[in-house]
């Protein structure tokens, strides 16, 4: 006499195949927050960044959303001896606006670093500045990318949703370097 196994039993060992499955794919693609950067806009519902009134700084038509990320740093600047001047921002990237899957770096370059190595270097082709009380909101045209991974083909970039980072209000003394804070969105495209 045979005996068939009860339906949980069943439903438990499915469970625990299926999951051994997954594990065994775990090193071959990415998985949380970052599986979600790593895959963005690269179906048919990629989201629309709200540009509100800086409707200049769109992506190029065709372009596809390849990567977001949520920067958390300083804006760097140095007195002259007459005003402040942008050295390059000092950032981290994040996967969320918690600040907790770190996913790259950024700096003077303007330079995009992710943890998996690959780099994006941009140039500004337009800027808008909804908030006086912060850095504008920015498009960048990538002008070399380094590395597989994430940035190897990425043509343009968008900086939004900046909340401070402005140079300092007081003078500084000759040759001062002072980081201001701040937070922005990035949005990084491949262009068809």
């Amino acid at each position: 006499m045979h005996s068939i196994a009860p339906h949980w039993l069943r439903h438990s060992l499915l469970a625990v195949a299926a999951t051994a499955l997954l594990a065994g794919c775990a090193e071959d693609s990415p998985t949380g927050p970052a599986a979600e950067l790593a895959t963005a806009g690269t179906g048919t519902d990629q989201p629309a960044v709200d540009l509100g009134e800086c409707d200049t700084l769109h992506a190029p038509v065709g372009s596809s959303l390849v990567f977001h990320a949520y920067a958390k740093g300083q804006q760097i600047y140095r007195w002259d001896g007459a005003t402040w001047s942008l050295i390059g921002p000092s950032a981290q990237l994040f996967a969320d606006a918690t600040s907790k899957a770190l996913v790259g770096t950024h700096y003077t370059g303007p330079t995009w670093k992710s943890t998996s190595g690959s780099t994006v270097v941009g140039a500004v082709i337009d800027r808008c500045t909804p908030d006086a009380n912060a850095v504008p909101w920015l498009l960048l045209v990538a002008v070399r990318n380094e590395g597989p991974g994430v940035f190897q083909e990425v043509t343009h970039i968008q900086r939004v949703n900046t909340v401070g980072g402005k140079a300092p209000a007081d003078a500084g003394t000759l040759g001062q370097v002072r980081g201001m804070p701040y937070t922005a969105e990035y949005f990084f495209y491949r262009s068809p």
